[in-house]
């Protein structure tokens, strides 16, 4: 395989004709290279359109959605962010590339030490890694500036918008399968905010991600 050539396909092919048009975050997709990320019995899947598995019933999202996600979020070199699911900590990496410090918390111990000697290998040191169940919100160093959910939540709690700072931005994917939306919600003051339906999706949801009120008879 000619992972350049591989790469410089995926880009053209399945992440420019996702509307990420931004130079910034394509030229960031050549510089973190994706496959040092990936766990080696799934390498080959590693330029594919499609998630790839973690282990634990946990996935790598697609190309295209990691590289939206960075374009969405405009984050600024002084981001205070945070990342719900290290995952293998590929989006963990890009988001420290663009962001100041990187609060990631995982649930799930294998992975956070996956995400743990991913990062320290490339030398990623504004990136703080935690043990912890996050899917509910995670106040302990808030308010950020930006914050990523990775997996989905059929409901998303109100913690999460009122973690942010003013300005502060939020990408989470809400909903249940068959249908799952990718929000941008948008801190237009304390209390006070926007949201922008940016595509639908389906991903897995997070561990013990809240649930939507069910009525009983």
């Amino acid at each position: 395989m000619d992972l350049e050539q591989t790469r410089f396909n995926m880009v053209a092919q399945q992440i420019r004709t996702w509307y990420v048009l931004d130079d910034a975050v394509l030229d960031l997709l050549y510089k973190i290279k994706r496959e040092e990320f990936v766990p080696a019995e799934n390498l080959a899947m590693v330029f594919v359109d499609m998630e790839i598995p973690l282990g634990f019933g946990q996935v790598m999202l697609t190309p295209k959605m990691e590289a939206r996600i960075l374009q969405e979020l405009h984050i600024q070199k002084t981001d205070k962010i945070l990342e719900v699911g290290s995952g293998s900590g590929y989006m963990t990496a890009l988001l420290a590339a663009r962001g100041a410090h990187i609060y990631s918390v995982e649930i799930i111990p294998e992975l956070k030490a996956m995400a743990e000697n991913n990062l320290k290998t490339h030398a990623i040191t504004n990136v703080t890694l935690e043990l912890g169940d996050a899917a509910r919100g995670w106040s302990k160093h808030e308010p950020y500036d930006v914050i990523v959910l990775t997996a989905s939540t059929p409901v998303l709690p109100d913690a999460f918008k009122n973690s942010l700072n003013p300005g502060g931005r939020l990408f989470a994917i809400v909903g249940e399968d068959p249908v799952m939306e990718a929000l941008l919600i948008t801190c237009v003051k304390p209390g006070e905010f926007t949201t922008t339906t940016l595509f639908e999706t389906s991903t897995v949801p997070f561990i013990n991600a809240q649930q939507p009120s069910r009525f009983t008879f």
